[in-house]
């Protein structure tokens, strides 16, 4: 499925420097038109190509299983992970070292987009988890020998990774991070507890972000790969959530887990900075998940609208209803276009930690818009959970809360501004 990828990245005909806007090629399939001009100066044939690939990838080995899943609240995420790493959608902007595909941002970009086509939010979430937030620093800064012991086999998913950040005590508040990970001869002790940490009970191995010395908070951390099935690695607790059934959520507890110091990724007391790079991607990912399941709402909306009468003919015909959708539709390509071009100059090697922090804000709440008003439309279906709009509407919820929540997102985009207020310090 995915020959034409590694033909491409192997012979070069991709380059990650900027791409012509003349060989860009436009869609005219009648499904995409309303977006067509927007993707068409993004996305190049080859993209186009990766997202149906894919696409088809989720038509038959994904979406036909999620109601079970959900219901069953795990979905299987070895034999997922297999199916989407065999087809080279796990690496697509991993080194072709280590079995990715080496291309551009741009089109993991275009991958997040296709995955958003599955039918829930915990499937997207967990696949980034593992390609835009466990890994890239480790792709990055990595040793070659943990890119052999863990990237590579996440790549074409024969390990399952997680990301360990978050803290009972922690979570948006990256700094404040208390799970310790004291050097003793040539190993790492670590201990503390992590919380919310998305694949926790299918994970082979964890990046974990742990305090390494004693020094400032934001010079005193290491990233560190860890083996799920160390000795004193406890998952404690399966969490219960209002959303995102199909993905395993747990907090985990470290006592006295030993693993060697050459798991650290990159420099030791770098992990903060690490972990704020990592943020990008990730909140890029996050942001860009979010489209297709908005689009989704608000097209099933349409069509049920047009369909259900009240009051002798279709609801859609209220003036209301069919503005309050085209105010949607535009705010939905508002988002996709801050989205492509935050990542335009990510690609081009600028810091966009502010359009980064913009995307993911302005996803969280139209996400929360475009939900709530949709399924007001759908009346009492709306509030049953036998349609695909009411599983959105708990999924998304949670957009505005992890990977920084949005008042967070405020508050970095405010920094960058120059109008966040300095904490004063106690004399």
């Amino acid at each position: 499925m995915a020959g034409w990828l590694l033909q491409v990245a192997r012979k070069g005909i991709i380059s990650s420097s900027r791409r012509s806007i003349t060989s860009r090629t436009f869609v005219t399939a009648s499904s995409n038109r309303q977006h067509a001009q927007e993707t068409a100066l993004f996305y190049s044939g080859e993209h186009k190509e990766l997202q149906e690939s894919l696409k088809k990838l989720i038509a038959v080995e994904i979406n036909p299983h999620v109601d079970q899943w959900e219901a069953e609240k795990q979905f299987p995420a070895h034999h997922v992970f297999k199916k989407l790493g065999q087809a080279g959608f796990l690496g697509v902007t991993k080194p072709e070292e280590y079995g990715g595909l080496g291309l551009d941002y741009t089109y993991s970009v275009a991958t997040s987009e296709a995955l958003g086509t599955i039918h829930c939010g915990a499937i997207p979430m967990a696949v980034a988890v593992q390609t835009d937030m466990a890994t890239p620093a480790l792709a990055n800064y990595g040793s070659h020998y943990l890119k052999e012991q863990f990237l590579k086999p996440s790549i074409s998913g024969d390990m399952v990774a997680c990301l360990g950040v978050s803290e009972a005590g922690a979570g948006s508040d990256v700094a404040n991070i208390q799970t310790t990970a004291k050097q003793q001869g040539d190993d790492l002790i670590i201990n503390g507890q992590k919380m919310w940490i998305t694949n926790a009970w299918q994970a082979d191995w964890m990046c974990l972000l742990a305090n390494t010395s004693q020094g400032p908070s934001h010079r005193n951390k290491s990233l560190i790969c860890l083996p799920m099935n160390t000795p004193g690695v406890h998952l404690t607790k399966r969490i219960d959530k209002i959303g995102m059934q199909a993905s395993d959520t747990a907090q985990i507890f470290f006592e006295d887990v030993r693993v060697p110091v050459k798991n650290i990724i990159g420099q030791e007391g770098m992990g903060f900075t690490y972990q704020m790079l990592q943020f990008q991607e990730e909140r890029l990912a996050g942001a860009v998940l979010t489209v297709p399941p908005m689009e989704i709402c608000i097209q099933s909306t349409i069509a049920y609208t047009k369909e259900r009468k009240a009051f002798g003919q279709p609801l859609l015909n209220n003036q209301y209803m069919h503005f309050r959708l085209a105010e949607l539709e535009t705010e939905v390509e508002c988002l996709r276009s801050l989205i492509y071009r935050a990542s335009d100059l990510y690609v081009a090697g600028e810091d966009v930690t502010k359009l980064a922090s913009m995307c993911k804000l302005k996803a969280g709440r139209l996400a929360r818009e475009v939900t709530d008003s949709c399924l007001q439309f759908w009346g009492g279906m709306g509030f049953t959970n036998e349609v695909l709009v009411s599983r959105y509407f708990r999924d998304l919820r949670l957009v505005s809360i992890g990977g920084g929540a949005d008042e967070v997102m405020l508050g970095i985009i405010c920094k960058y501004m120059g109008t966040l207020p300095k904490i004063q310090k106690k004399r």
